[in-house]
């Protein structure tokens, strides 16, 4: 047996066994790594998506991960990587350090970051393709939990520029819920790291259970420096995580102003409400720095009608803010599913499309996930999956290379039958209502080519979407006067990051919006998660879709449709109180060699 000492779980591992997290094991006698030098993904993506907001700006860095992690937390949003790829390590790409610095170099990157999965499951890893980097004069940085042992922070400080620390909360408790011994660890990591003169941000999960400790956690930060950059992530529960953990937006928002109180500099993601990603500056309260939501944990910085400021300095009043490096003056673009967490829902997607095939455990996945892998696949997934025909021909050809054919045809049939009717009912009507679809708050406009408005067209309206000019993942903020312009008759709110009809209506008369959708209160949400995109269960939001635009036309039973759609493609009841944010697993009750049937705990 050997003792590990890379993360504070010291695990005790013996020959030809792995510890905790599964990514290390005894050979004859020494602690090595399962898969040293491999890689799940190698790709260019801006410093904000890590997420890392007051150090180099706009720069573009080398996204490096691999699989596996230390910690076992609920609703972890990278679960399949850290978890259900173990057996499909056939997907990992061998490149030796030497080949990643020269990436960096070729793609025209500052350095590498590690993110999505934690360093500690590949230090060793990582501890090569660092020092390799250091010495090619690059930057490095990561995204961790910090559950360092004193020995491997000791090794890996020194070639840290900057550090992204996740932390579970001030707690023991929050910490031995994820499997750790407690919090001791990453609080005196979390100090030995500022001490050091490494640039740190702290990121933590704001759930609707732990307000209070949140707090306690900005306090202790502020104690050490109250300019550390705290990123606050409203949770989204994936997985096992009952939805009721999802604090709501407005109450995340109120949330992260008391605790500005304490920090100066506060953000709020998984959130798409206007401002929350901004740097302001802590004297005069200019706004410096705007950015953008950009999917689940990331931001884009957007450029500004003034200058920049290069210094890190407000320009108004001279304030520092706490920048470290230069800001660049163009920024990268991740495309489709590249770079950062929105890889993660990619997997999740075909997950979600292979689990209605009546596969029983991950490794049954790999093929999927090889063919999504392949040169130039994900791109192409990515439009793909925003149009259910071709949503439909991914779910053959998934089927195809999992050797589920038949049961990929039976899905592929079903929902063509829906839309089919669909189509046919509509013919007897050229009304086409007005629909604007939003991500969690007004102003964030969903790209109009996106598959909830692909739907909103299936179902017989136009959207005003299709009229906005704009990039971005999944969308824009824009202002209230454009959406008073498109003056939509109906507004969706999307189903993945979602807000009550009720707070949604409030803020649209707090923000002046007095679009026709508005007045007569024409706003919807849909039954469950899940329906509008990522999911097969699509289907279900576009009869619910139709229903709303033409009540005169459609007279569907939804619940009734859903109870359906679950029993023949998961073999379980459709329980609303059950389902969570999560594309691939249909509940939170679902589980990998489940029963034929699930109930209730």
């Amino acid at each position: 047996m050997v003792h590990c000492d890379i993360c504070s779980r010291e695990c005790t591992i013996k020959e030809g066994r792995t510890g905790a997290c599964g990514q290390y094991l005894i050979k004859d006698g020494v602690l090595a790594e399962r898969f040293p030098d491999h890689y799940l993904v190698a790709c260019p993506i801006s410093i904000e998506t890590m997420p890392i907001l007051h150090a180099y700006p706009g720069a573009t860095f080398l996204q490096i991960s691999t699989l596996g992690c230390n910690l076992s937390c609920g609703g972890c949003i990278s679960s399949i990587i850290v978890r259900e790829m173990d057996a499909a390590h056939r997907l990992l790409k061998y490149i030796p350090p030497d080949r990643v610095a020269d990436l960096t170099v070729e793609k025209k990157c500052m350095g590498i970051v590690f993110l999505m999965n934690d360093p500690l499951a590949s230090f060793l890893t990582f501890n090569r393709v660092a020092s390799e980097a250091k010495a090619r004069g690059l930057l490095v940085g990561c995204s961790t939990n910090g559950l360092f042992t004193r020995a491997s922070l000791e090794r890996v400080a020194p070639l840290l520029d900057f550090v992204n620390l996740g932390m579970k909360g001030l707690y023991d408790s929050s910490y031995q819920a994820c499997g750790a011994t407690g919090a001791g660890a990453v609080l005196h990591n979390l100090e030995s790291l500022v001490r050091r003169g490494v640039h740190v941000e702290i990121s933590c999960m704001l759930r609707s259970d732990n307000f209070e400790e949140i707090t306690e956690l900005a306090r202790h930060v502020a104690s050490l420096d109250p300019r550390i950059p705290f990123q606050v992530m409203r949770f989204i529960p994936f997985e096992s995580s009952d939805l009721s953990l999802e604090p709501a937006i407005d109450e995340a928002e109120s949330f992260c102003l008391e605790l500005k109180k304490i920090l100066d500099f506060v953000y709020l993601f998984n959130s798409p409400g206007p401002g929350y990603l901004d740097t302001c500056c802590p004297v005069c309260k200019k706004t410096v720095f705007r950015r953008d939501f950009y999917g689940p944990m990331g931001a884009k910085l957007l450029s500004s009608e003034e200058q920049i400021p290069k210094t890190g300095k407000c320009p108004d009043c001279g304030e520092e803010l706490c920048i470290r490096g230069k800001v660049m003056e163009e920024n990268f673009t991740e495309q489709g599913f590249e770079g950062g967490y929105p890889f993660t829902r990619a997997l999740e997607m075909v997950e979600a499309m292979v689990i209605p095939l009546e596969l029983k455990e991950p490794k049954e996945m790999v093929r999927a996930w090889e063919l999504l892998l392949q040169e130039g696949n994900l791109q192409s997934f990515h439009h793909d999956v925003q149009d259910p025909v071709s949503y439909i021909a991914s779910i053959r050809e998934f089927g195809r290379v999992c050797e589920r054919t038949q049961r990929a045809e039976t899905l592929a049939g079903y929902l063509e039958e829906k839309l089919s009717m669909i189509d046919t009912v509509l013919e007897s009507t050229s009304l086409r209502p007005r629909v604007y679809y939003a991500m969690g708050t007004p102003l964030f406009a969903l790209n109009g080519g996106r598959l909830e408005n692909r739907l909103v067209e299936r179902a017989g309206g136009y959207s005003v979407n299709r009229e906005l000019a704009q990039a971005g993942r999944p969308g824009r903020s824009i202002t209230a006067e454009r959406l008073n312009d498109l003056n939509p008759e109906v507004i969706f709110i999307s189903a993945f990051i979602s807000d009550p009809v009720s707070s949604f209506y409030r803020k649209c008369l707090k923000l002046g919006i007095n679009a026709q959708a508005v007045k007569t209160m024409r706003i919807y949400t849909h039954p469950s998660p899940g329906w509008d995109f990522g999911s097969p269960r699509w289907i279900l939001g576009l009869m619910h879709i139709a229903t709303i635009l033409h009540p005169q036309l459609f007279s569907i039973d939804i619940m009734e449709e859903a109870n359906n759609f679950y029993h023949l493609f998961y073999k379980m009841e459709y329980l609303p109180s059950a389902v969570n944010r999560s594309f691939s697993k249909p509940s939170r009750l679902w589980r990998w060699n489940m029963n034929e049937s699930v109930v209730p705990a």
